[in-house]
């Protein structure tokens, strides 16, 4: 491989994190080793900024985050932009959410995710064993912490500035029929949606994406797209790996996945993949 970019962007779910949603400390070394080199590192993920700490060795350092897929971008604790959901957009998202009985956690800025109460209990119950067999096991286990921990139960929704939605169902036909739903919405209310597996499905605010967060954070260390490189292995990283210069699929991706990117990992996430594959080509001089 001739091509060194400047700058890595990093998927997080399948990609760098396993299925057990742990970044091996492999990972942690290796991305160290190629920021001491001058390249910058960074994580392009679904995942809500306060989600990352606690999934990430200690000491775990990039050069900056885009997270809820491209509606905030952080270097460190600093937001570098930021996009919200619209209060009239929340409202009548939880209104269908209720009447389709999805399960759902919208993130607020600042603050842990939130599930109205009224809706505690068709929520907790999507999560009730057992587990069909399609579903993975880190969304799956990251459902059960959610429910268990994370989720604050709520008997309105307040503030003025949200993340994302995420939505889930154990049948892959209740969440068919839920997209649906969201694209008859969008016909009312523009905002845009991510998927990145076959039984969730996430909103943002409209044309916003990874790869619209990328560009924002390379403006922001003034660096071209030229430059850069991807890897990830679902379809809400599509935009991310159709706009950077080299795009890499992790090999526990899909084959519609692999077909759009330049290379594949000899390794899947769960094999430490990310970290053979770029030590391999910039850490060895194998290049």
């Amino acid at each position: 491989m001739k091509f060194k970019p400047k700058a890595i962007f990093l998927d997080m779910d399948g990609t760098i994190l396993n299925h057990k949603n742990q970044v091996s400390i492999h990972t942690k070394d290796v991305i160290d080793q190629l920021r001491y080199q001058g390249i910058y590192v960074f994580i392009a993920t679904g995942r809500a900024f306060d989600e990352i700490e606690g999934i990430v060795p200690a000491g775990f350092q990039v050069d900056g985050i885009v997270t809820s897929n491209g509606m905030a971008g952080y270097v460190g604790d600093d937001v570098i932009f930021k996009h919200s959901l619209s209060l009239k957009l929340v409202d009548e998202v939880i209104k269908r959410a209720r009447k389709n009985k999805i399960y759902y956690e919208l993130f607020p800025y600042d603050s842990d995710r939130v599930t109205l109460k009224q809706d505690q209990s068709y929520v907790e119950n999507e999560i009730t064993e057992p587990k069909t067999e399609s579903v993975g096991i880190n969304e799956w286990l990251s459902r059960k912490e959610a429910i268990k921990e994370e989720i604050i139960w709520v008997d309105e929704i307040v503030g003025n500035e949200f993340s994302k939605f995420y939505f889930f169902a154990k049948s892959k036909e209740h969440i068919k029929r839920w997209k649906e739903e969201l694209e008859q919405l969008k016909k009312e209310i523009n905002f845009t949606t991510s998927i990145s597996s076959d039984h969730n499905v996430e909103v943002m605010a409209a044309n916003v994406n990874k790869a619209t967060g990328i560009q924002q954070m390379l403006k922001h260390f003034d660096l071209s797209v030229t430059e850069t490189m991807a890897i990830g292995d679902s379809d809400n990283d599509l935009p991310m790996l159709r706009l950077v210069n080299y795009s890499v699929a992790m090999k526990n991706a899909s084959e519609r996945i692999k077909e759009i990117t330049d290379d594949v990992t000899e390794f899947t996430c769960d094999e430490d993949g990310v970290s053979y594959y770029l030590k391999a080509r910039f850490l060895t001089g194998k290049n």
